[in-house]
């Protein structure tokens, strides 16, 4: 399932959304107009991790929309999910594309760094995320990405799709997409709203598509 690979990408966050509703919450935020849905469960047995994406995976199949792992390539094949996301210190794409096969999506943080992305792209990346642009308290550490860098970075990959992740709110997100990305990737702007269909809703507007 590699359509559909722009817009409003959300991540899950366990810390901002109670179990006894995870699912039904992540159905909500693809009501509001998420196109991409990202599973990322950090210091979660393997178990609960496949058991709650494959609840997960029923609900992004009915509306026909991707559902990613974080950093397990393995875990995405046990679920059964749309693809994987990997981070610096996660396996090489060469080797998630040998496990996964090439129909699988595997997407690639790239944090600041332009010529990750361009390596990504060499080495069969589906998509790439650049972040973070504004402070998050996901990342509270990271150093920020400049829209300049944005800006060089959607010059530069024109074969795959561009996302930027961090901090992004509806008030902030119209200058993000104003640099030419694809997408936008967020968490605490919908996962930590009191209505996350509401929410998605907002931000996906600003793209003229809901």
């Amino acid at each position: 399932m590699k359509k559909n690979l722009k817009g409003l990408y959300v991540i899950t966050d366990k810390e901002l959304i109670d179990r006894d509703q995870f699912v039904v919450t992540v159905e909500k935020s693809i009501k509001g107009g998420a196109s991409i849905v990202q599973l990322r469960e950090k210091d979660t047995p393997e178990k609960e991790i496949i058991d709650l994406g494959r609840q997960i995976l029923k609900v992004t199949r009915k509306y026909n929309v991707p559902l990613i792992i974080n950093d397990s390539p393995e875990l995405t094949r046990e679920i059964g999910a749309d693809g994987v996301h990997l981070g610096g210190e996660d396996c090489s794409i060469a080797k998630a594309r040998e496990l996964l096969g090439n129909d699988i999506i595997i997407g690639v943080t790239c944090y600041n760094e332009v010529e990750r992305g361009l390596y990504a792209v060499q080495n069969g990346a589906d998509y790439v995320a650049f972040g973070t642009p504004y402070n998050t308290p996901t990342k509270p550490d990271r150093e920020p990405t400049s829209i300049d860098t944005l800006k060089e970075a959607v010059s530069l990959i024109k074969t795959i799709p561009v996302f930027a992740i961090g901090g992004i709110t509806k008030e902030n997100a119209g200058t993000i997409l104003e640099t030419g990305v694809d997408g936008i990737a967020v968490i605490t702007s919908i996962f930590g709203s009191a209505d996350p269909e509401t929410s998605a809703r907002e931000l996906t507007k600003l793209y003229g598509e809901n």
